[in-house]
């Protein structure tokens, strides 16, 4: 067994930096004394001198023989994997290899409908055909949760040549589905499980926390140990565990999407990371997770405002008098307590003008905005000090309502969310421009050829006016949380168009359009 006290990358680095040497090497700025008097007098000169390239006693990324081997096998003892690879490019990179690894071209994948961007950059990659599921949606709470081990049943029994399922552990909001149920399922068929768990890093250390994506027999998961642990942004690690996935596989397809330049600031803070956590993980999960209990608590008694909840049986809808949001479904069976979801509709407001406010007047920056709700990441790194600014920032905008700080747009209004966008008719609904690949794909709103055919084809520009009915040659989706409303290859509906232009105009953020006005669209060239 290892000792998880020991941070040998993050130490072999800092003997560098003091090692007196003259620099023939790159980077240019040399050890920080090339750096502009800007970045000088900004940050100081010193965190440059650990801007260092694969130095002999720094190993290498891409052949680890060294400091970066046993940093990586610590990590994998600590989060329980059989092998782990550090990831300089994000999560990113390492949900991209995970489809290359176990996908080749024209091979299918089963995939939840809510997954990041990343995962189409995979598809195009690979070539591999997504078989869309519908995660859980919960049109009250305008919260989509996971996919239920039953979609994935259905899905593995209509295409039993899959050659893989991929799912989402956490969502953004924190919502877990039952994730050992689908790795069961999963594992009949004899393929891998691949966990986008990029928002879980801190499961695997303390026991009130959902499990972790490995613990539970998934194959594969990758994690942004920057978002909930104390990693440099960009810092991520991929975890592997037992025998269904190709580790040099994995390897190579690395060496596709990485960097072959790899910020070694990044990668010593994720062997740091590692070890904090090893050594006082179940403490400081501890800490963080009473401050998120402390936030839950005062924040749900103000006016107006309703707090995500763990889920809770139908017969137990009010306790201690509060009204708690966190409907049990079979896509919904945990939450992660230290991700923060609050519903504003209560106010008037929509999540964009309640974050606007926040930001603006208050100072307290979320993580994420949506119609109904705005979410925060309560991690190690949050204080007593933070929590109170943000209970006192809550009650303060609920007392504005009506008040002249609110965006005109805003005043007055309920921001229901606009009619046709979801299927009202079922408890649980889906949107309906999140599509299924069907055998006969001759529904409008399915995806009609790969994400990579539409990548690659001939395209051409149309109006806003004209462009449904046509094939999205883009990949659009409001960031955060960056799941796609229109995937390349997928035929364009007014209702994907209409919700595109209503998250503009509540002040949320479109990536992946060639035209951020969104009045022309990309689409493939018939």
């Amino acid at each position: 067994m290892l000792s998880q006290t020991k941070t040998p990358l993050l130490d072999t680095l800092w003997e560098y930096v003091n090692k007196p040497h003259a620099p023939f090497y790159t980077p240019g700025h040399k050890l920080g004394k090339g750096i502009s008097s800007k970045l000088k007098e900004y940050f100081g000169q010193a965190v440059f001198k650990a801007d260092l390239p694969e130095l002999t006693d720094l190993d290498n990324l891409f052949a680890p023989g060294g400091v970066i081997q046993e940093a990586q096998q610590l990590a994998a003892e600590a989060f329980g994997a059989s092998h782990t690879w550090f990831l300089v490019n994000g999560s990113t990179c390492g949900i991209e290899a995970a489809i290359l690894a176990t996908c080749d071209r024209d091979d299918k994948i089963i995939l939840p409908r809510n997954v990041h961007s990343s995962v189409i950059s995979g598809l195009i990659l690979s070539g591999a055909i997504p078989i869309f599921i519908e995660p859980e949606y919960d049109p009250v709470l305008d919260i989509a949760h996971g996919v239920t081990p039953h979609s994935v049943e259905v899905a593995l029994k209509q295409h039993p040549d899959t050659k893989a399922v991929m799912v989402v552990y956490p969502t953004y909001y924190g919502t877990c589905g039952d994730i050992t149920a689908i790795a069961n399922l999963v594992h009949k068929y004899n393929i891998p499980l691949l966990v986008d768990e990029a928002h879980g890093a801190h499961f695997a250390f303390h026991p009130e926390l959902p499990i972790s994506a490995l613990a539970t027999g998934a194959d594969l998961s990758v994690q942004s140990i920057h978002k909930t642990l104390g990693a440099m942004t960009q810092a991520s690690m991929l975890h592997v565990r037992g025998n269904k996935i190709d580790i040099e596989r994995i390897s190579r397809s690395l060496q596709l999407v990485q960097s072959t330049s790899p910020n070694y600031l990044l990668m010593a803070s994720l062997d740091a990371a590692r070890q904090q956590m090893a050594v006082d993980g179940k403490e400081l999960m501890s800490q963080t997770l009473q401050l998120a209990r402390t936030a839950r608590s005062r924040i749900s008694e103000i006016p107006g405002l309703s707090v995500l909840e763990k889920p809770y049986s139908s017969a137990k809808n009010f306790e201690s008098g509060r009204k708690k949001l966190g409907k049990y479904s079979p896509g919904f069976v945990a939450l992660d307590e230290t991700r923060l979801t609050v519903n504003v509709s209560g106010l008037g407001l929509t999540g964009f003008a309640a974050d606007e406010i926040l930001e603006e007047k208050l100072r307290v920056y979320s993580e994420l905005a949506s119609w109904r709700n705005v979410t925060f990441i309560i991690s190690l790194g949050n204080t007593q000090e933070d929590i109170d600014r943000l209970v006192e920032s809550f009650a303060t905008l609920a007392k504005m309502i009506p008040s002249s700080l609110i965006p005109i747009s805003s005043k007055g209004a309920t921001f229901d969310i606009p009619p046709n966008l979801f299927n009202k008719d079922k408890q649980t609904a889906t949107k309906p421009h999140s599509f299924s690949i069907k055998e006969d794909n001759k529904e409008s709103g399915l995806l009609k050829i790969s994400p990579r055919e539409a990548f690659f084809a001939p395209t051409q520009m149309l109006s806003f006016e004209e462009v449904v009915g046509h094939i999205s040659a883009e990949t659009i989706c409001p960031y955060p949380p960056g799941i796609p409303v229109l995937i390349a290859g997928e035929v364009v509906t007014s209702e994907a168009l209409n919700y595109l232009v209503k998250i503009q105009d509540m002040g949320g953020f479109i990536s992946g359009c060639t035209d951020s006005s969104l009045k022309t669209f990309k689409v493939v060239k018939l």
